[in-house]
């Protein structure tokens, strides 16, 4: 064959191959969260995509960062009066923020718990409206039941998707962090509060008698919230479309897979589940060059480095004297900084920080000459900052943000300050210059790198292989326990030990009884 010849071959193959993987590939329906949540879930729909499958996103009419239009998936769109965006975020975190600056006090702890409570039941308010408005649209369901997915994907962080696929009757895959009712692990794994601590405790996998108490009261706010606030709301919706049989912790516990977004670089070890798939890091890859006005603001940086600031999706802007706080002590730094950071321009800002509303993170992370990260402490950042061997000081602002920087705290390669902290006393400062100049922070940060990266596949391919798992087996019952389905009382064995308890003292007390009943005839004989 001619070398024209083989050419026209090989592309012939080439759309003949592309050809079949695309008719082979399968549909997916997928329920994200919104946010940065969204953010992840997005890179595993742009990976399911390239691989030749059909994805759909049911989102919002209201949605905050969940495009109508992209050339990687279609969307389903629900009419809702309220939905979780900014308007609803920001109102919650200024509150947060108050409390969090305020005094460390018994007062000041009640008030963040009630906060973060009626946040919780409000956001689950409206997901449940959103998922009885879907159940309620019959021309809806139908049309989702005539499209024949062959999967559900979902972040049960909403309990909606894990709903959509009851009704459905379709399999289900998470991609997971946090369940409607906390912590991932704490829904489907063994979790003794002796070493698996409580998020919101702030506390490591060491605790000492009192850690251990206070590692059990947070676990009992954690139960009422979700026995009292949370899943009677979902349990409403499953019985009202469902039946009272269908019990809603069940749907929640009986998912196919869980892809947990941490791995045990990051985690501290515990008991886990033969479903529980870890990909931690799958959305970290290989910088890729920086546009030119950032590149050239990095190399300016000489051999002090740059240090990279932002706080997320969630926190769009800090108050003021806060943010002045911050800035002032940047400007004493020979590092350059990127600030992600929007509001007002901080009047102390200095000439060797660039503030701007968008950065590509990962890109910054991963250049040779970043220094630090100042992050709030969410879980996708942290992930890059592993992956690239930058150590961070954290900013926490709410939720699990603090326990996810202790987690890098207790393995040296971060250093954590609250925003109670961040002040006029130059608190700020310090910590910065501390993890800048100890070269421990550095190289223990390089150490979780490197084991982070030794694996025999990336995260991502885990994470598409047990996906595509599930579709070609219809599920994955063989790696599910029946532990969900059983009743507290037998999970625990409190029956069986009863019935121990029974045999044993049965008996005995039968013998006491006799006994007493033979000497009280002896007594009346003798009488």
């Amino acid at each position: 064959m001619t070398p024209g010849g083989n050419a026209a071959f090989l592309r012939l193959l080439s759309i003949v191959l592309l050809s079949w993987r695309i008719c082979h590939g399968g549909k997916i329906l997928i329920v994200p969260l919104e946010g940065s949540h969204w953010v992840n879930m997005d890179i595993m729909i742009k990976a399911l995509h390239s691989r030749g499958h059909s994805v759909d996103v049911v989102r919002t009419d209201k949605s905050w960062y969940i495009k109508d239009d992209s050339p990687h998936y279609k969307t389903i769109t629900i009419p809702v009066t309220e939905a979780f965006n900014h308007d609803f975020i920001n109102p919650i975190l200024k509150k947060i923020i108050v409390i969090e600056r305020g005094e460390s006090s018994v007062l000041s702890f009640a008030s963040l718990q009630a906060e973060m409570f009626s946040a919780m039941f409000n956001m689950h308010r409206i997901m449940c409206k959103m998922a009885a408005n879907m159940f309620e649209d019959k021309d809806l369901m139908n049309s989702l039941k005539e499209r024949k997915y062959d999967l559900v994907l979902t972040d049960p962080a909403w309990g909606a998707g894990i709903m959509l696929a009851h009704a459905l009757k379709l399999p289900l895959v998470y991609n997971v962090r946090w369940t409607t009712s906390g912590e991932g692990h704490m829904a489907i794994a063994p979790s003794p509060s002796s070493y698996i601590p409580v998020t919101g405790s702030g506390l490591s996998d060491k605790m000492t008698f009192i850690q251990r108490v206070k590692n059990v009261i947070f676990s009992v706010i954690w139960r009422a919230q979700d026995e009292f606030l949370i899943r009677p709301q979902y349990q409403a919706v499953c019985d009202r479309f469902f039946g009272p049989e269908v019990r809603y912790s069940d749907l929640l516990q009986g998912a196919d897979i869980w892809l947990m977004r941490v791995d045990f670089v990051f985690e501290f070890p515990r008991p886990t589940m033969p479903n529980v798939v870890y990909m931690g890091g799958f959305q970290c890859k290989p910088a890729k060059p920086l546009p030119e006005h950032l590149e050239e603001f990095m190399q300016s940086s000489g051999e002090h480095g740059v240090i990279l600031m932002s706080l997320g999706t969630f926190v769009s802007e800090l108050p003021a004297d806060l943010t002045d706080y911050i800035a002032a002590a940047f400007a004493e730094l020979p590092q350059k900084v990127i600030w992600r950071h929007k509001g007002d321009r901080p009047a102390s800002v200095g000439n060797n920080t660039l503030i701007v509303d968008w950065m590509p993170q990962n890109d910054l992370l991963g250049h040779p000459k970043m220094k630090l990260f100042v992050a709030h402490g969410g879980t996708n950042g942290l992930q890059e900052a592993i992956y690239h061997g930058v150590p961070v000081v954290g900013l926490p602002v709410f939720f699990d943000q603090y326990d996810n920087l202790l987690r890098l705290q207790e393995r040296g390669a971060a250093k954590i300050l609250t925003l109670s902290m961040v002040d006029k006393d130059n608190n700020f400062l310090r910590v910065i210059q501390e993890v800048l100049n100890e070269p421990s922070y550095t190289v223990n940060m390089q150490r979780l790198s490197s084991l982070h990266r030794d694996q025999p596949i990336t995260p991502l391919e885990n994470a598409l292989f047990w996906i595509e798992f599930v579709m070609r087996h219809k599920g994955a019952a063989h790696l599910r326990t029946e532990s969900y389905r059983m009743p507290w009382y037998s999970y625990h064995s409190v029956d069986v030990i009863l019935s121990f308890v029974a045999i044993t003292f049965l008996p005995l007390v039968f013998f006491r009884f006799a006994c007493l009943e033979k000497c009280l005839k002896r007594k009346i004989k003798n009488d």
